[in-house]
C-alpha cells in the first residue's frame, strides 16, 4: 500500500507493504507502512525528522498512526536491547529481577543517563514480569531475526 505524501508528515524514506512483515501480525495488521521523513510538528525555519508507523483502517489512514522523533525510536531500541539482555540472565532471580536492586542499567546519553529499571510502581509486577518473560521467550525467533539484521547493519556502518 502506498504511503500518503499529502499529509503533514512528509515521507522521505519508506517501507511500504509493512503489513507483510509486521511480526506475528503479518498479513493481518492495520500497520501498512513505515517511513522516515519531515516531522508533522515542524514550524517555519525548524526541521525535525521523525519515524512514523502508518496505520490504515481499510477506509482511511488512522489517527492512531504513531510518529516519533528519530532519537526516541533509537532510545526505544536501546531500551528493548537492554531489556532482552536482562531477561537472558533473569532466571537467576526468584522473581526474574532483584527487588532490592530494580535498576537494570543506566546508559550514558547526552551527559546524563537513561535508567532501565523494573517498574516497582506496578502492583502486580511479580505476575506481569512472568507474563512479559514468557512473551519474550515465545517471540525469541522473531526478535532474533530482527536483532541479527540490525547487528549486521550496525557492523556494516562501523558501529
Amino acid at each position: 500500500m502506498k504511503i500518503p505524501t499529502t499529509l503533514k508528515h512528509k515521507p522521505v524514506v519508506v517501507s511500504e507493504n509493512y503489513e507483510k512483515v509486521d511480526g506475528r501480525l503479518a498479513r493481518n495488521t492495520d500497520a501498512k507502512g513505515l517511513s522516515l521523513g519531515l516531522a508533522q510538528w515542524n514550524d517555519r525555519g525548524k526541521v525535525d525528522i521523525s519515524a512514523k508507523v502508518w496505520r490504515y483502517t481499510g477506509e482511511k489512514w488512522s489517527r492512531q498512526s504513531e510518529e516519533l522523533p528519530l532519537h526516541r525510536a533509537l532510545d526505544l531500541s536501546i531500551l528493548i536491547c537492554r531489556t532482552l539482555a536482562h531477561f537472558q540472565e533473569a532466571y537467576r532471580y526468584e522473581h526474574l529481577y532483584d527487588p532490592q536492586q530494580p535498576v537494570i542499567d543506566r546508559i550514558a546519553l547526552q551527559g546524563d543517563a537513561m535508567t532501565v529499571a523494573v517498574s516497582m510502581d506496578n502492583e502486580k509486577i511479580n505476575e506481569d514480569i512472568k507474563l512479559f518473560s514468557q512473551a519474550l521467550s515465545d517471540n525469541d525467533e522473531m526478535f532474533g531475526e530482527r536483532l541479527r539484521a540490525l547487528s549486521k547493519i550496525l557492523n556494516d556502518m562501523g558501529y
